[in-house]
């Protein structure tokens, strides 16, 4: 398998770890999924980390309890969550965008990218739920109560990506 292929698929395992890591809220899960996302875009670039969003989210269809919960089959693809999870492949290659044009070299401008980049998926997310709960409890259910959580999974995708670029610099180094 060559190694892009195998990068990809990596991520989606890593997304599917990602939703094991929970913190269980109604009607929208808490899980580290948005984070490998994230990652996914900056180390593997706009169209590889799309595709490895488009195989975690193939493999959620085709009934591998891979989301968060548990989750798999269509259902989480019509259901009140859909929004986020639709948001995940165009946030994914939004990030590896970012992160080729060099818009991530510097700590600060980074964290506000990765942040911005969360904050769409909440509000695209938070979009959709409002087809079930209204717009005000869309916003109080899916985006208020995650805020905090997405800078600090912003701050650990810089963090990671930062990671990841010093120890392939190394390598190439040696």
């Amino acid at each position: 398998m060559p190694r892009r292929a195998l990068a990809v698929v990596a991520f989606a395992a890593l997304m599917s770890l990602g939703a094991r890591v929970t913190a269980p809220m109604v009607p929208v899960p808490m899980s580290l999924q948005s984070w490998a996302v994230l990652l996914a875009g900056v180390t593997l670039g706009a169209r590889a980390g799309a595709a490895s969003v488009a195989l975690y989210l193939t493999l959620a269809a085709l009934g591998l309890p891979v989301l968060a919960g548990g989750a798999h089959g269509l259902a989480p693809f019509r259901g009140a969550t859909a929004g986020f999870l639709f948001a995940f492949a165009p946030v994914a290659a939004l990030a590896g965008a970012l992160s080729s044009r060099g818009s991530l070299r510097r700590p600060l401008p980074a964290l506000a990218w990765m942040a911005a980049l969360h904050a769409l998926l909440l509000l695209v997310g938070a979009a959709w739920l409002a087809r079930y709960v209204g717009p005000r409890r869309a916003i109080a259910l899916g985006v208020t109560p995650f805020i905090p959580g997405a800078l600090v999974k912003s701050a650990l995708v810089v963090l990671a990506a930062r990671a990841t670029t010093l120890t392939t610099a190394r390598s190439k180094l040696s």
